[in-house]
């Protein structure tokens, strides 16, 4: 539980940095230049990532909480919404004239989704700190950016490319998901 910890610290400090504190990164840029912060933001992130992963297979999961089994359908419907919004992030869509950071509000919802899946404690550490992390980093870049200046609507070819890449992901990961967590989707 302990590597999940740190790994979750390493990875949602090192993504708040350039919100919570400028000057750090300011001073992390003039000393490495634009290629060495990406590569050291980009190797910090992957070392909190590894963390984590090393965290979870190392800890012994030991009930918290008993999900419902009536949250199965809606938590399975935040994941599919979650994807949906995580594709957004990299692409320009209509539902950006309703949601300011649709990466963020995806990891949001799903983290809550696998929450309402799993009541075990590395679920419970990882996913909540996943959500925490989002929503404070949503708080930080919206109050960091100023005015919201939301995207152009996109063609609806543009939307329907969307969606399949949503659906190509969705199918992606329920294929892989049992590979990356040793835990079956259904």
């Amino acid at each position: 539980m302990t590597l999940i910890l740190i790994g979750l610290i390493l990875f949602c400090g090192v993504h708040l940095l350039p919100s919570l504190a400028p000057g750090l990164k300011a001073s992390w840029l003039e000393k490495l230049g634009e290629g060495g912060y990406k590569g050291s933001f980009s190797l910090l992130l992957l070392a909190g990532i590894v963390t984590i992963v090393l965290g979870w297979r190392s800890a012994l999961p030991e009930l918290v909480y008993l999900p419902p089994t009536d949250f199965r359908l809606p938590a399975v419907a935040l994941v599919l919404v979650a994807f949906l919004m995580l594709v957004v992030g990299s692409r320009n869509s209509r539902i950006r004239q309703w949601i300011r950071h649709p990466q963020l509000s995806g990891v949001l919802l799903w983290s809550l989704a696998h929450l309402m899946l799993n009541g075990d404690n590395r679920s419970v550490l990882l996913f909540s700190g996943l959500a925490l992390w989002s929503f404070v980093e949503i708080l930080a870049i919206s109050k960091r950016e100023g005015a919201w200046v939301k995207a152009d609507i996109p063609s609806l070819g543009s939307e329907v490319a969307t969606i399949v890449i949503t659906a190509a992901v969705v199918g992606l990961m329920i294929f892989g998901h049992p590979y990356f967590t040793a835990m079956p989707v259904f």
